[in-house]
């Protein structure tokens, strides 16, 4: 009974992800790369382009008293924080930016995108024929002590 059991998952493994194309992860990762790539150029164009315009982008806090608080951005409001300068002070050698494609599956996608200072959890939405940053979850590195 092992046996066969492990014999289906190794099946399951080796077939492709449902929706998944060549075509479809190369648009995902490039509109993470605007994303990145938009921010720490200050391209607000770029990064519009990778937005959806109903985005949500949110992080928990938690303050001193152990309370967590929701914190969130709009499309909006990420655009112009980059038109206003983005990350175009953080310097070259610095500007991380690894991005991994966790899972697609149909129209759905989910891809972490490491940065200088925080991980970014992105949602990804095929809109219209392309690919959109629907919802983020982000969290910020620890810092270095010092």
């Amino acid at each position: 009974m092992n046996i066969l059991l492990i014999a289906g998952a190794l099946t399951a493994l080796a077939l492709p992800l449902a929706g998944q194309t060549a075509a479809d992860s190369a648009a995902i990762r490039a509109t993470a790369l605007d994303y990145v790539e938009g921010w720490y150029t200050a391209d607000a164009a770029r990064m519009e382009r990778a937005l959806h315009p109903e985005l949500a982008k949110r992080i928990v806090q938690t303050n001193a008293q152990g309370r967590s608080a929701l914190g969130q951005q709009s499309a909006m409001t990420l655009v112009l924080g980059t038109r206003n300068g983005g990350g175009r002070t953080t310097p070259p050698e610095q500007m991380q930016k690894d991005v991994v494609i966790l899972d697609i599956f149909e129209n759905a996608a989910s891809v972490r995108a490491t940065m200088s200072g925080w991980v970014d959890y992105l949602h990804m939405a095929k809109w219209n024929g392309r690919w959109v940053i629907v919802n983020v979850l982000w969290e910020l590195k620890p810092q270095p002590a010092r």
